[in-house]
């Protein structure tokens, strides 16, 4: 279902909200989280689509905040979405216009679900400082993308600046499966110390760096880091050690070899992931990552040119 309020307000939201409520069922229950997606003045749908997904694991308020463009008066259009078009959460749209559009957080406070954490997700740009942001500052956790913005490498540095316990960012969860595979390998016997690491991945994907530097910053070794443009994200992660090279291979995007001395080489499934995925991985902690805060901070010095 979608109902259309043009010239609206937050008050006439939360009151079209509950009559949906009693007409349809307790739609509005069982919520655990309101997710907040700040689209600015993008199309927010791909954003939307994968939010919806995630809301099958993460039942969640959805409200996305938009801007129109121009010189307008001020005023405010929004769009309900519930049933069928809202997956498992309910998704509200949010127009604004003029000086509305330097208020974001004073529209947002009337539709918040009572008691429940709420996470802040910039799809696109990332904000001068996502923990001052007036949205950034009601949220526990507060999730950027690095890879959308204009130039991915100067908004990661950036974000390594600013960076506050509960900032995250996509490119850092992009890296995951990477992370755990080559984890999981190094707990293999023989536990020989990493002489060197190389990774190599797409010439300005941001996850290659945050890759890096996390070996960097947990192996304390040299990392260097080949560039091709083009590629498929990350396409493979070598560990030299004495006894021969740790080679995580994935030259197509779907599918790794992975060898090492001593051993068969194993195929691994290892596609690139969504963001529906990513998005979801997110929603599972609301605790600061404090992992990543320290590649974030630490790791990306280690493997400055």
């Amino acid at each position: 279902m979608i109902i259309d309020l043009p010239g609206t307000t937050t008050r006439a939201i939360n009151k079209r909200l509950v009559k949906a409520r009693d007409e349809g069922g307790a739609v509005a229950l069982g919520r655990v989280l309101t997710l907040i997606i700040d689209a600015a003045g993008h199309d927010p749908e791909e954003s939307i689509a994968a939010a919806n997904q995630a809301s099958r694991e993460h039942p969640c308020r959805i409200i996305v905040l938009l801007d129109q463009p121009g010189d307008a008066p001020a005023s405010l259009d929004a769009q309900i979405r519930l049933g069928g078009d809202a997956g498992a959460s309910e998704v509200i749209l949010l127009r604004a216009a003029g000086a509305l559009c330097r208020h974001a957080d004073t529209l947002v406070i009337p539709l918040l679900l009572p008691d429940a954490p709420i996470v802040v997700w910039w799809p696109y740009e990332v904000p001068e400082n996502p923990a001052e942001h007036p949205v950034g500052k009601m949220a526990q956790r507060r999730i950027t993308d690095s890879v959308s913005s204009a130039v991915p490498s100067d908004a990661l540095r950036h974000l390594a600046s600013v960076y506050s316990d509960g900032d995250s960012d996509l490119a850092w969860t992009r890296t995951t499966l990477w992370r755990g595979l080559i984890a999981a390998t190094l707990d293999q016997p023989p536990y020989e110390e990493v002489q060197r690491a190389l990774v190599v991945g797409e010439s300005t994907h941001p996850s290659v760096d945050l890759m890096a530097a996390w070996l960097a910053e947990a192996l304390r070794c040299p990392v260097d880091v080949e560039r091709v443009a083009g590629a498929p994200a990350i396409t493979q992660v070598r560990l030299e050690r004495k006894s021969g090279p740790i080679v995580l291979d994935r030259p197509d995007g779907k599918t790794a070899a992975l060898s090492q001395p001593g051993q068969p080489e194993h195929r691994i499934a290892l596609p690139i992931r969504q963001l529906r995925e990513c998005l979801s991985e997110e929603l599972r902690r609301l605790d600061p990552d404090e992992v990543y805060g320290e590649v974030l901070r630490k790791g990306l010095l280690r493997i400055e040119s």
